[in-house]
């Protein structure tokens, strides 16, 4: 099968051909239709190395999926060859930028024919990151309020969208040129990091941050007792008085990636789609300065039914 590696860390990356990925105890194979990617992923040492620590380059990129099961492998059940699929994959193993990619089925749900496959692909690790970050480590409920730093992005931006429809009262943060979409999602107000005080925001129950820096430091201050100041840029330095300072790293979740199917389903939310790449120009995706706002996909097969054909 073809599928994009990268040699090592110096190397760059190439489209190559190699072999058809083996389907372990508990996996799936999946025919990748589209693919999403996050642009600094080779420099993560879990793309470089299996969970013993042992090189596995030449290694493939992606770890977000949506397609079609190709096969199954011993023991797995819950999902069947030919059904649609999204999710996300092992950091430790090859990616979705290929014709096929193996994955543990936990990692998999099944995807509407409602949902097309750029749309599914782009969701994964944005939205579960969004899910985690509000409702996991959050604890947000209805009611609360909270403020989302860099509300524009691809995770700030489900994160308002889901936010929203939990109940909750929304303040996104961002540059100004960003305010009317912020707000479109869901937002009921915005802070101009540029211009606006950021003492004047709070108090909130939680703060989700997508920045680090000083804007999280400073964001301690504006959590009120019982909440939770949350990133996934870095370990919050200032923890809020009476209140939880959260750092972490997204993980596989079948439960978050099924109610994110729902919502994709029904129309409430939508993930910030940048560019769609076909496989044979995905090198260009991971050029800087190539890629649009928004979540870059790789589409490996063309449009057919609302989930994609063969072809």
């Amino acid at each position: 099968m073809r599928a994009v590696i990268a040699r090592n860390r110096t190397a760059g990356l190439e489209l190559a051909d190699v072999a058809y990925p083996h389907a372990a105890e508990n996996d799936v194979v999946v025919r990748v239709h589209a693919a999403g990617f996050t642009p600094g992923e080779l420099d993560w040492p879990a793309s470089w190395t299996d969970r013993a620590g042992r090189d596995r380059s030449p290694t493939v990129p992606g770890h977000e999926v949506a397609g079609v099961v190709a096969e199954l492998g011993y023991g797995t059940t819950g999902l069947e060859v030919g059904q649609r699929v999204f999710g996300i994959t092992d950091w430790c193993r090859d990616g979705t930028l290929a014709e096929y990619v193996a994955v543990e089925a936990r990692n998999l749900v099944a995807l509407s024919d409602e949902v097309d496959d750029v749309t599914a692909a782009a969701t994964p690790i944005s939205g579960l990151t969004a899910w985690q970050g509000l409702f996991t480590h959050g604890r947000l409920v209805a009611g609360q309020v909270v403020l989302v730093h860099g509300a524009a992005g691809g995770v700030g931006s489900l994160a308002v969208q889901l936010a929203r429809e939990a109940g909750a009262r929304v303040i996104g943060s961002g540059r100004d040129a960003h305010r009317q979409a912020v707000l479109d999602l869901g937002a009921e107000r915005f802070v101009d990091l540029d211009r606006d005080p950021l003492d004047e925001v709070g108090p909130v129950d939680v703060v989700f941050d997508v920045v680090g820096g000083e804007l999280l430091a400073r964001s301690a201050a504006l959590v009120r007792p019982g909440g939770a100041l949350v990133s996934i840029a870095e370990p919050p330095r200032i923890r809020p008085e009476g209140g939880r300072a959260v750092f972490f790293v997204v993980e596989p979740d079948r439960a978050g990636l099924a109610e994110l199917e729902i919502r994709l389903r029904d129309g409430r939310l939508r993930p910030l789609l940048g560019d769609t790449y076909a496989l044979d120009d995905a090198l260009a995706a991971f050029e800087p300065g190539s890629r649009g706002h928004g979540k870059p996909v790789i589409r490996v097969v063309g449009e057919g039914h609302p989930g994609g054909a063969e072809g």
